[in-house]
């Protein structure tokens, strides 16, 4: 009885239950080995050789797999089908083969399959493989140059930027490409135009609307009435001239549908439609994979198999009828560079499966699998046809044109399932038009419409007649990253791949370089320092370019043309030079040049004319930048006589550090800390060095509406500085009083006898402002009464999960003090921050739960039945390995079978 391996218990269910009692599928929990964080793991002088350590939490797994070899002799490695999947089973065969599982005589095969059905596990298992040393070898050069980089450059960062958490040889480039966008928007100075429009109506009094395209006999472009003036005068020209219909134009045009996803474009159409981050829209897409009703998640592919081409345009036939099936097949090839994980695309198993019929709980995995079913169906749709209409109204004398378009969906073709989304709004003249007939007058209706209700009088110019708008409008900076549109940024490239796009980009955001706002990203200042720093110091290693031609190289050692140790000695070379030239430099000679090098946006010119650089407090002394725990800041040179800071994005900056206002002679400042925006009454002075400041409301992890850094008033930043709020004395004695605190919003008391106060949590955070003393006098009274008193209230489950498949007992999902968390009997494990509750699965929590109860070293039952879970991944009782099963394995001979080595570039 073969003993196949795969990464997830959840995929280990699926696949055990295709292939029966004749085979024992356990499962690896990821990868089993790493190297350790240390010194010395990839050594540099002896030919890059790797140690490698099994990680605890992965030894008790490993042992599992070990066991069950001493009973069933045969391996067999069906790990996922990409580089990551390929390195897994190679650390699987290196473990086992050490500590001697795998003997002389044991037959060890590596599989694969692009989708968890029956059809592909057993095409898969009648065609088994060794496992693939070009794939693995160019893992093994990835793995050296992250631990190269991120080992020897991180520790020069903690020295020289204080504050810094770590770099990376992708990661540190995704930050840069933030970062600069960041700059870019700085820099951008905007330009006024105007456009001018026009309400028009037709003999038979339908109202259409065109835009002035020719003015004095010439052609307008987009910047050519530059000010309230020229459109002013455009406006009176249009308005003072009658207007005929000169040229009615009908084009025929067609849209085609869209390529079948692959990875990164999975990841941008989830953050468009549903405002998924990276890491959950894999999440989801991994429990689809693991469940059987999606292909393999990780793909640079857009090609579709034949089979699936083929189900796919009859299920399109079957559904939306023969007209909704083009006469041929749709071909989709790759554009992207250096296009190597050599996949299908991410397509369901069965076409004739809607989300509607699909048996999962989990809203995020519904809504991923109904957009890559509609997706899948549209890429073999027939295209829409449109018909776009253009229309030229003109003067008799030549000196004014309009124009107005329209389009008429003719058939909609693919778009009766699916459109794709857009990053951005593009203002698109797709109106159905009146009917118009050339040579027929035109006249001007009596208002422009609601265009002209919501433009505001300082942007818009009306005609007498109102039927003519003058609108400013000014250029845009080029917006801020989503998730989304960096997967495509960074896929353009070539930096990264699909399988770690998702982890960049948490990593860069978990080090608090990048904060995510309304699903912006936006640098932090500690993220824009390192940035500075890495391109002063380190600019070879942080260049596209260069990331992109080192991810080709590693590409041609996955498909066996180049030598691994070659790239890494090239690399190591030139790479520990610069690491010795910086490690000589003093902070202050680091500072010096990141001060000269921000100089331009840490110092623009001030309206009033006065030298950027003056300390604006004290008048004398020099702003430069300076370092500490939390990262950069500006401060004056006259510290600390002086103690004027703000953050390096600038005076003012998104509302930060600024004047609100004054009150009773006191100015009231908005500032950025550590713990983010605050309000603050004066500045600190050496009489006074803990002036009253508090922090702006939030409601859970956002601020609350109308509170925000951007939002708040004077008023408001008044009321906030009266906290704590005194509520009202007790008639024991002492007085309650309401505050914001880091946890929410709370009312406390100390009776003159007690050591400690009593404190209670407010639900809702303005309630610090309005709560009376009879309601205060309740809820202190019953958390005095409570015996729990000074401890938190038992917390209450928030979600039930379920049943631990492997040992019983309920799992929950718990309301806590720092979090919710999954609760199994006595181990509580928490939920990684970036996941919602609602989108925790019961395999998500197993695994949780295993890892807490292996780092805690806890005795719960699993110990008990420590065989059982392996077993029970099976999903069979014991009476399934009696010998006889083990003779009756009729695919075995296949599964021991040897073929070629695989030469797909994964």
């Amino acid at each position: 009885m073969p003993v196949v391996v795969v990464e997830s218990p959840a995929k280990a269910k699926t696949i055990n239950k295709y292939l029966g009692s004749d085979y024992t599928v356990l499962a690896s929990y990821g990868h089993v080995r790493d190297l350790p964080a240390k010194n010395g793991s990839v050594d540099t002088d002896n030919e890059f050789e790797m140690t490698w350590e099994i990680g605890n939490d992965s030894r008790k797994h490993v042992k599992a797999i070990a066991d069950a070899l001493k009973e069933d002799n045969e391996l067999i490695l069906a790990t996922d089908p990409d580089r990551e999947g390929e390195a897994i089973s190679w650390h699987l065969q290196q473990a086992l083969t050490k500590r001697r599982s795998i003997k002389k005589d044991t037959p060890v095969s590596r599989v694969t399959f692009n989708a968890i059905t029956k059809e592909a596990v057993a095409e898969a298992m009648r065609n088994p493989r060794q496992v693939d040393m070009p794939l693995v070898e160019a893992y093994l050069a990835r793995r050296a140059l992250d631990y190269l980089v991120g080992f020897n450059l991180s520790p020069v960062l903690w020295r020289k930027l204080p504050g810094a958490r770590s770099a990376g040889r992708v990661q540190s480039v995704c930050l840069r490409l933030i970062v600069e966008r960041e700059m870019e928007i700085e820099a951008f100075n905007p330009q006024e135009y105007w456009s001018v429009k026009a309400n028009m109506t037709t003999p038979r009094g339908q109202d259409f609307e065109a835009r002035l395209t020719v003015l004095g006999g010439d052609k307008l472009d987009k910047y050519s009435l530059a000010n309230s003036t020229a459109a002013e005068l455009a406006v009176q020209a249009v308005s003072s001239r009658n207007m005929v219909a000169q040229s009615v134009e009908a084009k025929p045009a067609s849209r085609n549908p869209s390529a079948p996803f692959m990875t990164s474009t999975l990841q941008q159409e989830a953050s468009r439609k549903f405002g998924m981050g990276a890491k959950q829209c894999m999440n989801a897409a991994q429990r689809l994979y693991e469940a059987g009703l999606i292909t393999y998640m990780r793909t640079d592919g857009i090609d579709m198999a034949p089979e699936a081409v083929q189900a796919a345009r009859d299920e399109i036939k079957t559904r939306y009828g023969a007209e909704y099936v083009p006469s041929s097949p749709r071909i989709y090839k790759n554009k992207a560079k250096n296009a190597q994980e050599a996949h299908e695309c991410i397509r369901p198993t069965e076409m004739g499966r809607d989300a509607k019929s699909l048996k999962v709980s989990e809203e995020d995995q519904r809504r991923l699998y109904d957009l890559i079913w509609k997706r899948t169906l549209a890429c073999q749709m027939a295209g829409a046809r449109l018909e776009r209409t253009t229309v030229d109204l003109g003067s008799d004398d030549g000196q004014v044109v309009l124009r107005a378009t329209g389009q008429v969906m003719l058939f909609d073709g693919f778009l009766r399932v699916y459109e794709e989304g857009r990053d951005d709004v593009v203002d698109e003249d797709d109106k159905r038009l009146p009917q118009i007939m050339q040579g027929e007058a035109m006249k001007f209706s009596a208002t422009m419409g609601p265009q002209a209700d919501k433009a505001g009088k300082d942007a818009a110019i009306l005609s007498d007649n109102k039927a003519v708008l003058g609108l400013q409008h000014h250029t845009q900076p080029p917006p801020r990253f989503t998730e989304a549109t960096l997967v495509k940024r960074m896929e353009e490239l070539g930096i990264g791949r699909p399988s770690t796009y998702a982890s960049v980009i948490t990593t860069i955001q978990d080090r608090e370089y990048v904060r995510k706002d309304k699903n912006r990203l936006y640098p932090e200042d500690k993220g824009r320092i390192v940035t500075i720093f890495l391109l002063n110091f380190f600019r070879t290693y942080v260049g596209y370019e260069f990331t992109a031609n080192l991810e080709g190289e590693l590409d041609d050692v996955s498909a066996g043309g180049r030598d691994y140790k070659d790239i890494l000695s090239k690399f190591w070379r030139d790479f520990s030079a610069a690491i010795s030239e910086t490690s000589d430099l003093r902070i202050s000679e680091v500072l010096d040049v990141l001060d000269e090098t921000l100089a331009p946006q840490l110092y623009p010119p001030r309206e009033d004319g006065t030298d950027p650089r003056v300390c604006p407090k004290c008048g004398a002394g020099q702003l430069h930048l300076k370092t500490s725990r939390t990262g950069g800041f500006v401060g004056c040179g006259n510290y600390p006589d002086c103690n004027y800071t703000r953050p390096i994005s600038g005076e003012g900056a998104e509302g930060y550090e600024k004047v609100l206002g004054e009150d009773d002679g006191d100015e009231i400042h908005l500032k950025s800390g550590r713990f983010g925006p605050y309000v603050q009454r004066g500045e600190a002075t050496p009489e006074n060095k803990k002036p009253p400041r508090s922090s702006l409301p939030k409601q859970g992890k956002e601020f609350l509406a109308g509170w925000g850094p951007n939002e708040v008033t004077l008023e408001q930043a008044v009321t906030l500085l009266t906290l704590p709020r005194e509520i009202g004395p007790h008639p024991e004695g002492g007085v309650i009083a309401a505050n914001l605190g880091r946890f929410g919003p709370y009312i406390m008391h100390q009776l003159p006898d007690e050591e400690k106060p009593v404190y209670a949590n407010l639900k809702e955070t303005l309630d610090v402002f309005e709560i009376g003393m009879n309601r205060a006098m309740e809820m202190i009274t019953e958390k005095r009464n409570n015996p729990g008193r000074g401890r938190r209230a038992a917390a209450k489950a928030l979600r039930e999960l379920g049943e631990h498949p492997d040992s019983g007992g309920a799992i929950q999902i718990m309301d806590g003090r720092y979090g919710p968390y999954v609760k199994w009997e006595k181990v509580n494990a928490t939920i990684p921050k970036e996941v919602e509750v609602k989108d925790v699965t019961l395999e998500q929590a197993v695994e949780w739960i295993a890892e807490k109860a292996g780092k805690s070293g806890a005795k719960k039952k699993a110990p008990a039945k420590k065989k059982a879970p392996a077993k029970k991944a099976t999903a069979k009782k014991p009476a399934a390995k009696k010998p006889a099963a083990k003779k009756a394995a009729p695919k075995t001979a296949a599964a021991k079978a040897t073929t070629t080595k695989a030469t797909d570039s994964n």
